[in-house]
This record gives structure tokens, C-alpha cells and sequence, in this order.
């Protein structure tokens, strides 16, 4: 049986995974389903559902409803596709060596790459930890160059 990966697009349906996701590490994606980057990272995490479903759950969220502006502008995603994790409601940053730790900028290279940094999120939150160490080498965590405007 293949999983199938959820689309969320209200507030409410966020609010509620985000809650009710237990003992496990809840990837959301947020991203078109028109943008060929997200159709990529789509691909992996739809190949990966199964071999991570133990321990995580993984869900879409369409940045073009209207109603989840509201977590776009919270968590700063200005880039797409951008993925975000959590453990138990709590926030899992990763530290890859890019400036920022709270979400993940863009596709993953492989299937495996996307498994071992949900596993590396998990095994860091079963100790209580609410930032990791990304477990990928460098040369496969995706660079954006950030651009920051003076006021």
C-alpha cells in the first residue's frame, strides 16, 4: 500500500496535525503543487513515506490558500519549497551551517538524505533536544543566498 500524502490548506487543519501528532516528527511541506522544485521534493517525500512512517508523518500544506498566510509569514517562508518539523506542538530546528535553522530551504538530493535528517530530528527530540545537527554533508544541504535590505 503506497501513502498518500495529505494537502492541507486551512489554519484549522494545520493547527490540528501540528496537535495531534504524537511521539512521531511531523513534516510539512509548504509549497505549490505547480512549482517543478516542489514537485521534486514531493517525489522524495512520497517514495520515503513508508521507510520513515514509523517514526514521522508528512503532510502538504498550498501556500496559496489564503487562510495559512498566517504561518508563511511566522515561520518567514519566503522561499519555496521550504519544509518545517515538529515533535510533540514543539518547533525541530537544524543547525546545516546556513544562517537559518528553522526550516528546511528547498529539495533534498535523495530519498536517503530526507530519511536521515527526519531520523537525525527524532533521535534528537526523543533526548529532548529542540535543535540538531544536520546529518548531511555539506555539499547536499541546498545554498540560497539571502539577501537582507537596509531600512
Amino acid at each position: 500500500m503506497d501513502c498518500l500524502l495529505p494537502t492541507l490548506t486551512k489554519k484549522k487543519e494545520i493547527d490540528c496535525i501540528i496537535r495531534d501528532t504524537l511521539d512521531k516528527v511531523l513534516v510539512l511541506r509548504f509549497g505549490r503543487s505547480s512549482d517543478a522544485l516542489c514537485l521534486q521534493l514531493d517525489d522524495i517525500l512520497l517514495k520515503a513515506c513508508r521507510e520513515v512512517s514509523r517514526f514521522a508523518s508528512v503532510a502538504l500544506v498550498d501556500v496559496d490558500s489564503q487562510d495559512v498566510q498566517v504561518y508563511l509569514k511566522y515561520f518567514d517562508i519566503t522561499l519555496l519549497p521550504s519544509t518545517i518539523f515538529f515533535f510533540n506542538a514543539h518547533h525541530m530546528k537544524m543547525d546545516s551551517g546556513a544562517a537559518d535553522h528553522t526550516k528546511w530551504v528547498g529539495s533534498f538530493y535523495t530519498k536517503q538524505d530526507f530519511i536521515d535528517v527526519v531520523e537525525a530530528i527524532f533521535r534528537g527530540a526523543m533526548k529532548g533536544k529542540l535543535i540538531v545537527n544536520c546529518p548531511l554533508p555539506q555539499e547536499r544541504i541546498p545554498k540560497y543566498q539571502l539577501l537582507y535590505k537596509d531600512f
